[in-house]
């Protein structure tokens, strides 16, 4: 734990002052799993930097990314539930915001004001899924990428800290054509990879067509 990890004020904000004060910081170390599959969930975690993905392993023994998070909570289906569905595993370095979770619980039951804050954060998650939902009907590797810049990058860049490996897997696609979808859009002008992540550089028909 790392008491000294500051709430942000996003966090500050959706959160009761009691709850902000029951909260506590935690050290993400890449690699590190912060959660398991079927253990019992005992806090809510909200990622301050680094990154965290939840995963399980598919039928054919690899593991299936189930979400990506670099700013926000992780596993928020985890609070009305007896387990955890899913490992937490941290793919970048950073930190993050333990939250208990019966306080959250009694909180949101008696504080009607906390509860819309809370419908409001889940309503903006669902948003993110059915873009992730349109992102995987495209077919191209290279469209999957741009609409990832586009949806989920800041001022057209998206960080990668946990690697080109580790994306392919969450935009369903093996890395070796992943490589190859990135080296063309390199190639032809439209992004450039960056120290951990990539830039978008001009808008491409791929990028149009998604929205």
């Amino acid at each position: 734990m790392t008491p000294t990890t500051s709430v942000p004020d996003t966090l500050r904000k959706l959160l009761t002052p009691s709850l902000t004060a029951a909260s506590s910081g935690v050290e993400l170390r890449k690699g590190e799993t912060l959660f398991r599959q079927r253990h019992r969930p005992r806090y809510m975690h909200f990622v301050v930097g680094g990154e965290i993905v939840l995963e399980r392993i598919g039928e054919g023994g690899d593991p299936v990314v189930l979400q990506r998070v670099r700013q926000g909570f992780v596993a928020e289906a985890s609070l009305q539930s007896g387990s955890y569905h899913c490992d937490a595993v941290v793919t970048s370095s950073g930190s993050a915001i333990a939250v208990p979770i019966e306080p959250l619980k009694a909180e949101l039951a008696t504080d009607s004001a906390f509860a819309l804050r809370w419908i409001g954060m889940l309503n903006a998650e669902v948003r993110r899924l059915r873009s992730q939902c349109e992102r995987m009907s495209l077919k191209g590797v290279g469209e999957r990428l741009l609409h990832l810049v586009e949806t989920e990058g800041v001022g057209g860049r998206l960080p990668i800290g946990s690697g080109l490996k580790s994306l392919a897997t969450e935009l369903a696609v093996s890395h070796e054509a992943l490589y190859r979808g990135v080296a063309a859009l390199e190639k032809s002008g439209v992004i450039v990879r960056e120290s951990g992540g990539v830039m978008l550089v001009r808008t491409s028909g791929a990028v149009s067509r998604s929205r």
